[in-house]
Protein backbone atom coordinates (compact mmCIF):
# COMPACT_ATOMS: atom_id res chain seq x y z
CA UNK A 1 0.00 0.00 0.00
CA UNK A 2 2.82 2.40 0.90
CA UNK A 3 4.62 1.51 -2.34
CA UNK A 4 1.46 2.11 -4.38
CA UNK A 5 0.84 5.46 -2.69
CA UNK A 6 4.43 6.53 -3.27
CA UNK A 7 4.25 5.54 -6.95
CA UNK A 8 1.03 7.49 -7.45
CA UNK A 9 2.38 10.57 -5.68
CA UNK A 10 5.28 10.52 -8.12
CA UNK A 11 2.77 10.37 -10.93
CA UNK A 12 1.06 13.59 -9.89
CA UNK A 13 4.35 15.46 -10.45
CA UNK A 14 4.60 14.27 -14.02
CA UNK A 15 2.99 15.30 -17.29
CA UNK A 16 -0.82 15.62 -17.38
CA UNK A 17 -2.65 12.50 -18.49
CA UNK A 18 0.29 10.10 -18.01
CA UNK A 19 1.17 7.65 -15.26
CA UNK A 20 4.09 5.50 -14.33
CA UNK A 21 3.05 1.85 -14.39
CA UNK A 22 1.93 0.41 -11.07
CA UNK A 23 2.94 -3.05 -12.24
CA UNK A 24 4.97 -5.80 -10.61
CA UNK A 25 3.97 -4.69 -7.09
CA UNK A 26 2.14 -7.87 -6.03
CA UNK A 27 -1.02 -5.76 -5.69
CA UNK A 28 -4.26 -7.42 -4.67
CA UNK A 29 -7.75 -6.05 -5.25
CA UNK A 30 -7.94 -4.60 -1.74
CA UNK A 31 -4.80 -2.54 -2.42
CA UNK A 32 -6.57 -0.44 -5.07
CA UNK A 33 -7.83 2.22 -2.69
CA UNK A 34 -10.53 4.39 -4.36
CA UNK A 35 -9.40 7.33 -2.20
CA UNK A 36 -6.02 7.34 -3.92
CA UNK A 37 -7.39 6.92 -7.43
CA UNK A 38 -9.95 9.67 -6.89
CA UNK A 39 -7.06 12.15 -7.00
CA UNK A 40 -6.28 11.11 -10.59
CA UNK A 41 -9.48 12.19 -12.33
CA UNK A 42 -7.63 13.14 -15.54
CA UNK A 43 -5.63 9.92 -15.77
CA UNK A 44 -5.78 8.45 -19.29
CA UNK A 45 -3.41 5.46 -19.15
CA UNK A 46 -3.06 2.87 -16.39
CA UNK A 47 -0.75 -0.16 -16.29
CA UNK A 48 -1.70 -2.74 -13.65
CA UNK A 49 0.06 -5.68 -15.24
CA UNK A 50 1.96 -8.41 -13.36
CA UNK A 51 0.01 -8.14 -10.10
CA UNK A 52 -2.37 -10.41 -8.15
CA UNK A 53 -5.71 -8.75 -8.94
CA UNK A 54 -8.75 -11.04 -9.05
CA UNK A 55 -11.29 -8.28 -9.77
CA UNK A 56 -11.70 -4.50 -10.01
CA UNK A 57 -13.24 -2.29 -7.32
CA UNK A 58 -16.44 -0.62 -8.49
CA UNK A 59 -15.47 2.94 -7.53
CA UNK A 60 -12.02 3.86 -8.81
CA UNK A 61 -13.34 7.17 -10.23
CA UNK A 62 -11.24 7.47 -13.38
CA UNK A 63 -13.60 9.22 -15.81
CA UNK A 64 -10.92 9.99 -18.43
CA UNK A 65 -9.26 6.57 -18.53
CA UNK A 66 -8.61 5.50 -22.16
CA UNK A 67 -5.96 2.75 -21.97
CA UNK A 68 -5.79 -0.07 -19.41
CA UNK A 69 -3.26 -2.90 -19.19
CA UNK A 70 -4.06 -5.76 -16.79
CA UNK A 71 -1.95 -8.54 -18.24
CA UNK A 72 -0.66 -11.32 -15.98
CA UNK A 73 -3.13 -11.07 -13.10
CA UNK A 74 -5.75 -13.45 -11.70
CA UNK A 75 -8.84 -11.66 -12.98
CA UNK A 76 -12.08 -13.63 -12.96
CA UNK A 77 -14.45 -10.85 -14.03
CA UNK A 78 -14.13 -7.54 -15.88
CA UNK A 79 -17.72 -6.31 -15.74
CA UNK A 80 -16.63 -3.55 -13.31
CA UNK A 81 -14.87 -1.90 -16.27
CA UNK A 82 -18.18 -0.33 -17.26
CA UNK A 83 -17.29 2.41 -14.75
CA UNK A 84 -14.75 3.68 -17.33
CA UNK A 85 -17.00 5.19 -20.02
CA UNK A 86 -14.18 6.39 -22.29
CA UNK A 87 -12.09 3.21 -22.23
CA UNK A 88 -10.89 2.40 -25.76
CA UNK A 89 -7.99 0.00 -25.39
CA UNK A 90 -7.92 -2.95 -22.99
CA UNK A 91 -5.41 -5.79 -22.71
CA UNK A 92 -5.65 -8.63 -20.22
CA UNK A 93 -3.62 -11.56 -21.50
CA UNK A 94 -2.60 -14.38 -19.16
CA UNK A 95 -5.59 -14.12 -16.85
CA UNK A 96 -6.34 -17.83 -16.86
CA UNK A 97 -9.78 -17.59 -15.23
CA UNK A 98 -11.07 -14.94 -17.60
CA UNK A 99 -12.97 -16.28 -20.60
CA UNK A 100 -15.30 -13.43 -21.64
CA UNK A 101 -14.18 -10.10 -23.06
CA UNK A 102 -15.82 -6.78 -22.44
CA UNK A 103 -15.84 -3.79 -24.81
CA UNK A 104 -16.86 -0.64 -22.92
CA UNK A 105 -16.34 1.74 -25.86
CA UNK A 106 -15.86 1.57 -29.61
CA UNK A 107 -14.09 3.81 -32.07
CA UNK A 108 -17.03 2.87 -34.31
CA UNK A 109 -18.87 5.79 -32.73
CA UNK A 110 -16.39 8.13 -34.37
CA UNK A 111 -16.94 6.47 -37.73
CA UNK A 112 -20.71 6.64 -37.33
CA UNK A 113 -20.62 10.39 -36.71
CA UNK A 114 -19.33 10.78 -40.27
CA UNK A 115 -21.80 8.33 -41.78
CA UNK A 116 -25.20 9.28 -43.25
CA UNK A 117 -27.28 6.84 -45.27
CA UNK A 118 -30.39 8.88 -45.93
CA UNK A 119 -29.38 9.83 -49.49
CA UNK A 120 -28.46 6.31 -50.66
CA UNK A 121 -30.51 3.54 -52.28
CA UNK A 122 -31.12 0.24 -50.51
CA UNK A 123 -28.44 -1.49 -52.62
CA UNK A 124 -25.92 1.25 -51.86
CA UNK A 125 -26.72 1.06 -48.15
CA UNK A 126 -26.01 -2.68 -48.23
CA UNK A 127 -22.60 -2.07 -49.79
CA UNK A 128 -21.77 0.74 -47.35
CA UNK A 129 -22.69 -1.42 -44.36
CA UNK A 130 -20.39 -4.18 -45.61
CA UNK A 131 -17.46 -1.78 -46.03
CA UNK A 132 -18.21 -0.14 -42.66
CA UNK A 133 -18.16 -3.48 -40.84
CA UNK A 134 -14.88 -4.50 -42.48
CA UNK A 135 -13.31 -1.15 -41.59
CA UNK A 136 -14.38 -1.37 -37.94
CA UNK A 137 -13.13 -4.91 -37.51
CA UNK A 138 -9.80 -3.92 -39.06
CA UNK A 139 -9.20 -0.66 -37.19
CA UNK A 140 -10.80 -0.97 -33.76
CA UNK A 141 -8.44 -2.11 -30.99
CA UNK A 142 -10.15 -5.05 -29.34
CA UNK A 143 -7.86 -6.87 -26.96
CA UNK A 144 -5.53 -9.87 -26.86
CA UNK A 145 -5.13 -12.50 -29.55
CA UNK A 146 -6.38 -15.25 -27.23
CA UNK A 147 -9.91 -13.84 -27.53
CA UNK A 148 -9.68 -12.42 -31.03
CA UNK A 149 -12.48 -14.47 -32.59
CA UNK A 150 -15.00 -13.61 -29.89
CA UNK A 151 -14.09 -9.93 -29.74
CA UNK A 152 -14.03 -9.63 -33.54
CA UNK A 153 -17.59 -10.92 -33.62
CA UNK A 154 -18.55 -8.60 -30.76
CA UNK A 155 -17.09 -5.55 -32.51
CA UNK A 156 -19.09 -6.38 -35.60
CA UNK A 157 -22.31 -6.93 -33.69
CA UNK A 158 -22.07 -3.68 -31.70
CA UNK A 159 -21.07 -1.72 -34.81
CA UNK A 160 -24.05 -2.92 -36.81
CA UNK A 161 -26.36 -2.29 -33.88
CA UNK A 162 -25.08 1.30 -33.60
CA UNK A 163 -25.52 1.71 -37.32
CA UNK A 164 -29.08 0.41 -37.33
CA UNK A 165 -30.10 2.52 -34.34
CA UNK A 166 -28.50 5.65 -35.79
CA UNK A 167 -30.40 5.25 -39.05
CA UNK A 168 -33.67 4.01 -37.55
CA UNK A 169 -33.32 0.65 -39.27
CA UNK A 170 -34.26 -2.79 -37.98
CA UNK A 171 -32.45 -6.13 -37.94
CA UNK A 172 -34.56 -8.63 -39.85
CA UNK A 173 -35.42 -11.98 -38.25
CA UNK A 174 -33.13 -14.88 -39.09
CA UNK A 175 -36.03 -17.04 -40.19
CA UNK A 176 -39.57 -16.36 -41.31
CA UNK A 177 -42.55 -17.29 -39.17
CA UNK A 178 -45.92 -18.68 -40.13
CA UNK A 179 -49.16 -17.25 -38.80
CA UNK A 180 -52.65 -18.46 -39.46
CA UNK A 181 -55.58 -16.20 -40.15
CA UNK A 182 -58.05 -16.09 -37.29
CA UNK A 183 -60.61 -18.82 -37.91
CA UNK A 184 -64.24 -17.77 -38.09
CA UNK A 185 -66.03 -18.36 -34.77
CA UNK A 186 -68.50 -20.74 -36.35
CA UNK A 187 -65.85 -22.70 -38.22
CA UNK A 188 -62.78 -23.31 -36.05
CA UNK A 189 -59.60 -24.35 -37.80
CA UNK A 190 -58.01 -27.53 -36.49
CA UNK A 191 -54.38 -28.45 -36.33
CA UNK A 192 -54.26 -30.42 -39.60
CA UNK A 193 -54.89 -27.32 -41.71
CA UNK A 194 -51.81 -25.64 -43.12
CA UNK A 195 -50.61 -22.29 -41.85
CA UNK A 196 -50.60 -19.24 -44.06
CA UNK A 197 -47.22 -17.62 -44.56
CA UNK A 198 -47.26 -13.96 -43.67
CA UNK A 199 -45.15 -11.15 -45.05
CA UNK A 200 -42.61 -9.96 -42.47
CA UNK A 201 -43.31 -6.56 -41.00
CA UNK A 202 -40.66 -4.30 -39.58
CA UNK A 203 -39.81 -5.62 -36.13
CA UNK A 204 -38.95 -3.82 -32.95
CA UNK A 205 -35.39 -2.57 -32.45
CA UNK A 206 -33.97 -4.77 -29.71
CA UNK A 207 -30.53 -4.76 -28.17
CA UNK A 208 -29.50 -7.07 -25.36
CA UNK A 209 -26.19 -7.88 -23.77
CA UNK A 210 -25.25 -9.99 -20.75
CA UNK A 211 -24.75 -8.09 -17.52
CA UNK A 212 -23.19 -10.93 -15.51
CA UNK A 213 -21.85 -14.44 -16.02
CA UNK A 214 -22.11 -16.60 -12.92
CA UNK A 215 -20.76 -20.04 -12.13
CA UNK A 216 -22.37 -20.46 -8.73
CA UNK A 217 -23.62 -24.06 -8.93
CA UNK A 218 -20.34 -25.86 -9.57
CA UNK A 219 -19.55 -28.81 -7.33
CA UNK A 220 -17.26 -27.82 -4.46
CA UNK A 221 -17.15 -24.29 -5.94
CA UNK A 222 -14.69 -25.58 -8.52
CA UNK A 223 -13.98 -23.37 -11.52
CA UNK A 224 -13.28 -26.52 -13.53
CA UNK A 225 -16.79 -27.96 -13.10
CA UNK A 226 -18.80 -27.39 -16.27
CA UNK A 227 -20.83 -30.59 -15.91
CA UNK A 228 -23.28 -29.45 -13.22
CA UNK A 229 -26.59 -28.71 -14.90
CA UNK A 230 -28.69 -25.61 -14.24
CA UNK A 231 -32.34 -26.67 -14.23
CA UNK A 232 -34.56 -23.81 -13.10
CA UNK A 233 -34.61 -20.03 -12.74
CA UNK A 234 -37.53 -18.10 -11.15
CA UNK A 235 -37.83 -14.40 -10.24
CA UNK A 236 -38.90 -13.46 -6.74
CA UNK A 237 -42.45 -12.03 -6.56
CA UNK A 238 -43.33 -8.54 -5.36
CA UNK A 239 -44.18 -8.12 -1.67
CA UNK A 240 -46.68 -5.65 -0.22
CA UNK A 241 -43.82 -3.74 1.38
CA UNK A 242 -42.79 -2.54 -2.08
CA UNK A 243 -39.71 -4.64 -2.89
CA UNK A 244 -38.89 -4.23 -6.56
CA UNK A 245 -40.22 -7.05 -8.70
CA UNK A 246 -37.53 -9.04 -10.45
CA UNK A 247 -34.74 -7.69 -8.24
CA UNK A 248 -33.70 -11.18 -7.19
CA UNK A 249 -33.87 -14.55 -8.89
CA UNK A 250 -33.68 -18.09 -7.52
CA UNK A 251 -31.74 -20.69 -9.47
CA UNK A 252 -31.12 -24.37 -8.83
CA UNK A 253 -28.75 -27.03 -10.09
CA UNK A 254 -26.54 -29.68 -8.59
CA UNK A 255 -26.58 -29.69 -4.81
CA UNK A 256 -27.45 -26.01 -4.37
CA UNK A 257 -30.14 -23.36 -4.63
CA UNK A 258 -28.93 -19.77 -5.10
CA UNK A 259 -30.57 -16.39 -4.65
CA UNK A 260 -28.99 -13.80 -6.96
CA UNK A 261 -29.21 -10.01 -7.12
CA UNK A 262 -29.80 -9.34 -10.83
CA UNK A 263 -28.49 -5.78 -10.78
CA UNK A 264 -25.12 -6.51 -9.19
CA UNK A 265 -24.75 -10.19 -10.08
CA UNK A 266 -24.10 -10.98 -6.42
CA UNK A 267 -25.04 -14.37 -5.01
CA UNK A 268 -26.92 -13.21 -1.92
CA UNK A 269 -27.65 -16.63 -0.43
CA UNK A 270 -26.80 -20.24 -1.16
CA UNK A 271 -28.60 -23.27 0.22
CA UNK A 272 -26.87 -26.65 -0.17
CA UNK A 273 -27.82 -30.28 0.44
CA UNK A 274 -24.86 -32.57 -0.16
CA UNK A 275 -26.89 -35.62 -1.23
CA UNK A 276 -29.42 -33.76 -3.39
CA UNK A 277 -29.62 -32.67 -7.03
CA UNK A 278 -32.17 -29.88 -7.36
CA UNK A 279 -34.30 -29.78 -10.51
CA UNK A 280 -36.95 -27.14 -9.81
CA UNK A 281 -37.75 -24.09 -7.67
CA UNK A 282 -40.99 -22.12 -7.23
CA UNK A 283 -42.05 -19.05 -5.24
CA UNK A 284 -45.17 -18.38 -3.20
CA UNK A 285 -46.11 -15.57 -0.81
CA UNK A 286 -47.58 -16.64 2.53
CA UNK A 287 -49.19 -14.41 5.17
CA UNK A 288 -47.56 -15.65 8.35
CA UNK A 289 -48.18 -14.84 12.01
CA UNK A 290 -45.03 -13.46 13.59
CA UNK A 291 -44.06 -13.49 17.28
CA UNK A 292 -46.23 -10.55 18.43
CA UNK A 293 -49.35 -12.03 16.76
CA UNK A 294 -49.12 -9.62 13.83
CA UNK A 295 -49.46 -10.90 10.26
CA UNK A 296 -46.83 -10.30 7.64
CA UNK A 297 -46.29 -11.47 4.06
CA UNK A 298 -43.14 -13.47 3.35
CA UNK A 299 -41.82 -15.08 0.19
CA UNK A 300 -41.32 -18.81 0.54
CA UNK A 301 -39.22 -20.83 -1.89
CA UNK A 302 -39.98 -24.47 -2.64
CA UNK A 303 -37.09 -26.55 -4.05
CA UNK A 304 -37.21 -30.17 -5.16
CA UNK A 305 -35.12 -32.71 -7.01
CA UNK A 306 -33.71 -36.20 -7.20
CA UNK A 307 -34.70 -37.36 -3.71
CA UNK A 308 -38.42 -36.68 -4.25
CA UNK A 309 -38.45 -34.23 -1.32
CA UNK A 310 -39.79 -30.64 -1.43
CA UNK A 311 -37.72 -28.27 0.70
CA UNK A 312 -39.53 -25.18 2.06
CA UNK A 313 -37.23 -22.18 2.58
CA UNK A 314 -38.07 -18.91 4.31
CA UNK A 315 -35.60 -16.81 2.36
CA UNK A 316 -35.69 -13.64 4.47
CA UNK A 317 -34.90 -15.67 7.60
CA UNK A 318 -32.25 -17.81 5.84
CA UNK A 319 -34.06 -20.85 7.17
CA UNK A 320 -35.25 -24.12 5.63
CA UNK A 321 -38.17 -24.71 7.96
CA UNK A 322 -39.53 -27.96 6.59
CA UNK A 323 -39.70 -30.65 3.96
CA UNK A 324 -42.43 -32.71 2.31
CA UNK A 325 -41.79 -36.26 1.12
CA UNK A 326 -43.86 -35.70 -1.99
CA UNK A 327 -42.80 -38.65 -4.17
CA UNK A 328 -40.76 -41.82 -4.06
CA UNK A 329 -39.22 -40.84 -7.39
CA UNK A 330 -37.29 -37.71 -8.46
CA UNK A 331 -39.34 -34.51 -8.85
CA UNK A 332 -38.91 -32.76 -12.20
CA UNK A 333 -41.11 -29.72 -11.69
CA UNK A 334 -42.90 -27.85 -8.91
CA UNK A 335 -45.48 -25.13 -9.51
CA UNK A 336 -47.71 -23.10 -7.17
CA UNK A 337 -51.32 -22.27 -7.96
CA UNK A 338 -51.70 -18.59 -8.96
CA UNK A 339 -54.83 -18.22 -6.78
CA UNK A 340 -54.19 -20.49 -3.78
CA UNK A 341 -50.82 -19.66 -2.28
CA UNK A 342 -50.47 -22.92 -0.34
CA UNK A 343 -51.37 -25.25 -3.24
CA UNK A 344 -48.29 -26.82 -4.82
CA UNK A 345 -48.24 -29.12 -7.86
CA UNK A 346 -45.30 -31.53 -8.02
CA UNK A 347 -44.38 -33.68 -11.01
CA UNK A 348 -42.23 -36.81 -10.93
CA UNK A 349 -39.36 -37.16 -13.35
CA UNK A 350 -39.67 -40.93 -13.55
CA UNK A 351 -41.89 -43.65 -14.89
CA UNK A 352 -44.58 -43.55 -12.21
CA UNK A 353 -46.14 -40.73 -14.33
CA UNK A 354 -47.76 -38.87 -11.45
CA UNK A 355 -48.70 -35.28 -10.72
CA UNK A 356 -49.56 -34.54 -7.10
CA UNK A 357 -51.32 -31.53 -5.59
CA UNK A 358 -50.25 -30.57 -2.07
CA UNK A 359 -51.43 -28.06 0.48
CA UNK A 360 -48.19 -26.99 2.19
CA UNK A 361 -50.02 -25.13 4.98
CA UNK A 362 -48.88 -21.91 6.66
CA UNK A 363 -46.16 -22.11 9.32
CA UNK A 364 -46.76 -20.49 12.71
CA UNK A 365 -44.25 -18.32 14.54
CA UNK A 366 -42.30 -21.44 15.52
CA UNK A 367 -42.39 -22.75 11.94
CA UNK A 368 -44.74 -25.59 12.75
CA UNK A 369 -46.82 -26.48 9.69
CA UNK A 370 -49.03 -29.25 8.39
CA UNK A 371 -48.89 -30.42 4.78
CA UNK A 372 -51.50 -32.64 3.13
CA UNK A 373 -51.90 -34.31 -0.24
CA UNK A 374 -55.08 -33.21 -2.01
CA UNK A 375 -55.03 -35.36 -5.15
CA UNK A 376 -52.87 -37.43 -7.48
CA UNK A 377 -53.24 -37.36 -11.27
CA UNK A 378 -52.16 -40.33 -13.37
CA UNK A 379 -50.65 -39.37 -16.72
CA UNK A 380 -50.43 -41.69 -19.73
CA UNK A 381 -46.75 -40.80 -20.18
CA UNK A 382 -44.06 -38.96 -18.23
CA UNK A 383 -45.11 -35.36 -17.41
CA UNK A 384 -42.51 -32.76 -18.42
CA UNK A 385 -44.17 -29.34 -17.98
CA UNK A 386 -47.33 -28.20 -16.19
CA UNK A 387 -49.40 -24.99 -16.27
CA UNK A 388 -52.61 -24.13 -14.41
CA UNK A 389 -55.14 -22.57 -16.81
CA UNK A 390 -55.19 -18.80 -15.97
CA UNK A 391 -58.95 -18.33 -16.36
CA UNK A 392 -59.76 -21.29 -14.09
CA UNK A 393 -56.59 -22.37 -12.21
CA UNK A 394 -58.55 -24.19 -9.50
CA UNK A 395 -60.34 -26.35 -12.05
CA UNK A 396 -58.06 -27.18 -14.96
CA UNK A 397 -54.40 -28.19 -15.18
CA UNK A 398 -52.52 -28.47 -18.48
CA UNK A 399 -49.49 -30.74 -18.83
CA UNK A 400 -46.96 -31.41 -21.57
CA UNK A 401 -45.82 -35.04 -21.51
CA UNK A 402 -43.47 -37.41 -23.32
CA UNK A 403 -46.22 -38.64 -25.65
CA UNK A 404 -48.84 -35.90 -25.68
CA UNK A 405 -50.48 -32.84 -24.16
CA UNK A 406 -53.23 -33.36 -21.57
CA UNK A 407 -55.68 -31.36 -19.47
CA UNK A 408 -57.36 -32.51 -16.25
CA UNK A 409 -60.47 -31.27 -14.52
CA UNK A 410 -59.11 -31.34 -10.97
CA UNK A 411 -62.42 -30.39 -9.33
CA UNK A 412 -64.23 -33.60 -10.22
CA UNK A 413 -64.28 -36.59 -7.90
CA UNK A 414 -63.72 -38.83 -10.89
CA UNK A 415 -60.64 -38.04 -12.98
CA UNK A 416 -61.47 -36.48 -16.36
CA UNK A 417 -58.71 -36.14 -18.94
CA UNK A 418 -58.55 -34.32 -22.30
CA UNK A 419 -55.96 -35.24 -24.93
CA UNK A 420 -54.90 -32.67 -27.55
CA UNK A 421 -53.95 -33.50 -31.13
CA UNK A 422 -51.20 -31.72 -33.05
CA UNK A 423 -49.79 -31.86 -36.62
CA UNK A 424 -47.37 -34.70 -37.32
CA UNK A 425 -44.39 -34.85 -39.67
CA UNK A 426 -46.47 -36.37 -42.47
CA UNK A 427 -49.06 -33.60 -42.54
CA UNK A 428 -51.68 -35.45 -40.52
CA UNK A 429 -52.61 -35.08 -36.87
CA UNK A 430 -51.51 -37.13 -33.89
CA UNK A 431 -51.90 -37.37 -30.13
CA UNK A 432 -48.44 -38.92 -29.81
CA UNK A 433 -46.60 -35.60 -29.70
CA UNK A 434 -43.91 -34.93 -27.10
CA UNK A 435 -44.50 -31.53 -25.49
CA UNK A 436 -41.36 -30.51 -23.58
CA UNK A 437 -42.10 -26.77 -23.52
CA UNK A 438 -45.39 -25.28 -22.31
CA UNK A 439 -46.51 -21.85 -21.02
CA UNK A 440 -49.49 -19.49 -21.31
CA UNK A 441 -48.81 -16.28 -23.22
CA UNK A 442 -52.03 -14.74 -21.87
CA UNK A 443 -55.34 -15.97 -20.48
CA UNK A 444 -56.11 -17.92 -23.64
CA UNK A 445 -53.06 -18.38 -25.89
CA UNK A 446 -50.68 -21.26 -25.15
CA UNK A 447 -47.09 -21.56 -26.41
CA UNK A 448 -45.85 -25.15 -26.69
CA UNK A 449 -42.98 -26.90 -28.43
CA UNK A 450 -41.44 -30.24 -29.18
CA UNK A 451 -37.92 -31.02 -30.29
CA UNK A 452 -38.71 -32.47 -33.71
CA UNK A 453 -41.09 -30.19 -35.71
CA UNK A 454 -38.68 -27.24 -35.57
CA UNK A 455 -41.42 -24.82 -34.52
CA UNK A 456 -43.27 -23.40 -31.54
CA UNK A 457 -47.06 -23.63 -31.69
CA UNK A 458 -49.37 -20.88 -30.49
CA UNK A 459 -52.83 -22.31 -29.87
CA UNK A 460 -56.08 -21.32 -28.20
CA UNK A 461 -57.27 -22.93 -24.98
CA UNK A 462 -60.88 -21.72 -25.30
CA UNK A 463 -61.24 -22.82 -28.92
CA UNK A 464 -59.53 -26.15 -28.39
CA UNK A 465 -61.08 -27.23 -25.12
CA UNK A 466 -64.71 -28.33 -25.12
CA UNK A 467 -66.17 -27.89 -21.64
CA UNK A 468 -69.30 -29.79 -22.69
CA UNK A 469 -67.43 -32.97 -23.55
CA UNK A 470 -68.59 -36.23 -21.97
CA UNK A 471 -66.64 -39.14 -20.54
CA UNK A 472 -63.53 -39.56 -18.44
CA UNK A 473 -61.24 -39.24 -21.49
CA UNK A 474 -61.72 -37.39 -24.77
CA UNK A 475 -59.57 -36.25 -27.68
CA UNK A 476 -59.73 -32.79 -29.28
CA UNK A 477 -57.68 -31.01 -31.94
CA UNK A 478 -55.56 -28.06 -30.82
CA UNK A 479 -56.72 -24.95 -32.69
CA UNK A 480 -53.35 -23.61 -33.79
CA UNK A 481 -53.14 -19.85 -34.27
CA UNK A 482 -49.50 -19.59 -35.33
CA UNK A 483 -46.34 -21.56 -35.98
CA UNK A 484 -43.14 -19.80 -34.92
CA UNK A 485 -39.96 -20.97 -36.61
CA UNK A 486 -37.51 -22.46 -34.12
CA UNK A 487 -34.43 -24.71 -34.14
CA UNK A 488 -34.56 -27.99 -36.09
CA UNK A 489 -33.02 -29.84 -33.17
CA UNK A 490 -33.54 -33.36 -31.83
CA UNK A 491 -32.44 -32.23 -28.36
CA UNK A 492 -35.28 -32.38 -25.84
CA UNK A 493 -36.24 -30.40 -22.72
CA UNK A 494 -34.94 -27.00 -23.83
CA UNK A 495 -36.74 -24.39 -21.75
CA UNK A 496 -39.60 -22.32 -23.13
CA UNK A 497 -40.98 -19.40 -21.13
CA UNK A 498 -43.27 -16.41 -21.65
CA UNK A 499 -43.61 -12.84 -20.41
CA UNK A 500 -47.38 -12.16 -20.54
CA UNK A 501 -46.94 -8.50 -19.55
CA UNK A 502 -44.91 -7.87 -22.73
CA UNK A 503 -46.33 -10.63 -24.98
CA UNK A 504 -42.87 -12.19 -25.32
CA UNK A 505 -41.94 -15.83 -25.84
CA UNK A 506 -38.40 -17.02 -25.10
CA UNK A 507 -36.81 -20.34 -25.96
CA UNK A 508 -33.25 -21.64 -25.88
CA UNK A 509 -31.73 -23.93 -28.48
CA UNK A 510 -29.01 -26.57 -28.72
CA UNK A 511 -26.39 -24.00 -29.77
CA UNK A 512 -26.67 -21.98 -26.56
CA UNK A 513 -28.72 -19.19 -28.15
CA UNK A 514 -31.96 -17.62 -26.94
CA UNK A 515 -34.82 -17.00 -29.38
CA UNK A 516 -37.09 -14.09 -28.49
CA UNK A 517 -40.48 -13.56 -30.13
CA UNK A 518 -42.36 -10.27 -29.80
CA UNK A 519 -46.05 -11.09 -30.23
CA UNK A 520 -47.60 -7.84 -29.04
CA UNK A 521 -49.08 -6.97 -32.45
CA UNK A 522 -50.34 -10.49 -32.91
CA UNK A 523 -52.07 -10.75 -29.55
CA UNK A 524 -53.75 -7.39 -30.08
CA UNK A 525 -55.09 -8.24 -33.50
CA UNK A 526 -55.17 -12.01 -32.98
CA UNK A 527 -54.50 -12.60 -36.70
CA UNK A 528 -52.64 -11.35 -39.78
CA UNK A 529 -49.65 -9.99 -37.84
CA UNK A 530 -46.06 -11.13 -38.09
CA UNK A 531 -44.42 -12.10 -34.78
CA UNK A 532 -40.96 -10.60 -34.60
CA UNK A 533 -38.20 -12.94 -33.49
CA UNK A 534 -34.68 -11.99 -32.49
CA UNK A 535 -31.78 -14.34 -31.88
CA UNK A 536 -29.54 -13.65 -28.90
CA UNK A 537 -26.27 -15.42 -28.20
CA UNK A 538 -25.70 -17.18 -24.88
CA UNK A 539 -23.20 -19.49 -23.19
CA UNK A 540 -23.34 -22.59 -21.00
CA UNK A 541 -23.14 -20.54 -17.81
CA UNK A 542 -25.93 -18.68 -16.02
CA UNK A 543 -26.35 -15.33 -17.78
CA UNK A 544 -28.38 -12.32 -16.66
CA UNK A 545 -29.40 -10.14 -19.58
CA UNK A 546 -30.25 -6.46 -19.79
CA UNK A 547 -32.64 -5.09 -22.40
CA UNK A 548 -31.96 -1.53 -23.53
Amino acid sequence: YVCLQSRMLQTRKRRFGQIYPVSCLQLKTGDLDPRLFSRLRHLQKLDLSDNLLDKFPNSLTLPDLRVLNCNNNKLEDVTALKQFPLLEELTYENNVYLTVSYLPSLEANVLLDKLSLSKYTAEQVKSIKKKFLKSVQTNVVYGPSSLSEFTRWRVGYISLTLLFFRQGLCINPRKSSHVQDDPAPDKPRTSNQSAKEATPEQGEDVSAEPLHFLQCHSKGNSREDFKTQLWSCVFEPLLDCGARKGETVATCGGESVCLIDCETGTVLKKYKVATEEFFSVAWTTLTMVISDSRKKSHNILAAAGRRGIVKLIHVAADFCYGEIKAHKKPIATVCFSPTRETHLFSVTASYDKRIALWDIGIPDCDYNFKASQLLVLEAISIPLRIAPVPTCPDQYLLAGCESGCFAWNIKLDKEQKTIFQFPDEDGGITTSHRVDGLAFLNDDVIASKSSKPGCIYLWSWSRSFDTKGKGCQRTVSAVILAELEWSMTDLSYLTLSTCPAKDYVFCGDEMGSVWMYNLSNYTRQYHCAFPTQTLFSSVNITAIWKKS
